[in-house]
């Protein structure tokens, strides 16, 4: 039975089964294609959560900041990669860090390297990030001069230890739909291959760590990949279902958000929930106005699965306006809890903090 009552504002709602269903499935499908399962825990960012992941034998994780390092540091983790860019002025926290556990930054200029080099003195790995297509940052498989400063810094380099060539295939979120999907997976992996190419014959035993959530969900094979680092798949959320990458019955986390005003005239309601809850980011609706999630009522196990009937049309900081389909109008009244599947869950994650799990137990992170 759903537990509610001691809900007054926006909070995360976790369907703790279904977070597990998800840990255990990416699991198994990185076994069956032979590479190492390295999580992205910048999603959930909940020590709790995380010790789900050592339960199907998860011993490596990815985070996207010192900070995030550090916290799960503190909860045992000893082998981390933080896949973004180093940023030098942190070189006190990287070099603490680094005299704790097995860490591994990622650098997008070879001048990163010297300065890791002249200024730590405790050892890291290093990942080279390749722009596979995505174009976000990252060195092209094509930019021989970059990757030859690179081989000359590494060279020389006593505290950075090169580890392998690192990408994320952000662009999968403009896919719709599977085959969009695994077109993207292919074209990333033809561009790590070349990348891989150019440094082979010095580094034999280079690494190759690939990682967005829908081509770790969709895709079956990763031939020449030696890592993924998949994140968002953990809850999912609207966004993941409207590509292509899971059902919406894979959706393990809804916000809760209290219902403030009813406008009949126009069947719409007024949330406490906006912006600063749900984040901005939207995915198109079937009239080419931005959505910002999906809303449903409430059962005995959880939340219903949405429809798409009753979307979030509007946000300002503290407000989600909510346009009603008239079926579903009598169900909602001021003071109800409506549940909002998010569009993208790590944001409301970030945003929201805790989250309660349905049987109305907290669970904390960073």
């Amino acid at each position: 039975m759903v537990k509610l009552d001691r809900i007054q504002r926006p909070e995360l709602i976790l369907d703790e089964a279904k977070v597990r269903r998800n840990i255990e499935a990416m699991a198994q499908k990185a076994e069956k294609c032979g590479v190492r399962f390295r999580p992205h825990f910048k999603t959930h960012q909940s020590r709790e959560i995380g010790r789900w992941f050592r339960e199907v034998g998860v011993t490596a994780i990815t985070v996207s900041s010192l900070t995030m390092a550090r916290y799960f540091a503190d909860d045992g983790w000893d082998d981390v990669t933080v896949a973004f860019p180093v940023n030098l002025r942190e070189m006190a926290a990287i070099d603490d860090l680094a005299s704790r556990i097995r860490l591994h930054l990622l650098a997008v200029h070879p001048e990163t390297v010297e300065a890791l080099e002249r200024d730590l003195r405790h050892p890291v790995g290093l990942f080279i990030k390749v722009d596979c297509g995505y174009h976000r940052t990252g060195v092209l498989p094509e930019d021989t001069a970059t990757w030859e400063r690179f081989v000359e810094v590494l060279q020389g380099s006593r505290q950075v230890a090169f580890r392998g060539i690192l990408t994320h295939a952000g662009h999968s979120y403009k896919a719709r739909g599977a085959d969009e999907i695994v077109a993207v997976h292919r074209q990333a992996l033809k561009a790590m291959a070349r990348a891989k190419e150019v440094l082979a014959s010095l580094y034999p035993d280079l690494q190759v760590s690939v990682g967005d959530t829908p081509s770790c969900s969709v895709a079956e094979d990763f031939p020449g990949v030696d890592e993924i680092r998949p994140g968002a798949f953990v809850f999912y959320d609207l966004m993941q279902h409207r590509i292509g990458a899971c059902a919406m019955e894979d959706v393990a986390m809804v916000a809760a958000c209290p219902v403030v005003a009813r406008h009949p005239q126009r069947r719409e309601l007024v949330l406490y929930g906006g912006a600063v809850h749900l984040s901005k980011d939207g995915v198109e609706g079937p009239d080419g106005a931005p959505v910002y999630g999906w809303v449903s009522a409430w059962g005995e196990d959880g939340w219903e699965l949405p429809t798409g009937c009753c979307r979030v049309i509007a946000l300002s900081q503290e407000h989600g306006i909510v346009r009603v389909c008239p079926e579903h109008w009598d169900r909602f009244r001021v003071g109800d809890l409506a549940a909002v599947t998010p569009v993208h869950c790590c944001l409301t994650a970030n945003l929201l903090g805790a989250y309660r799990t349905l049987d109305g137990r907290v669970i904390t992170r960073l």
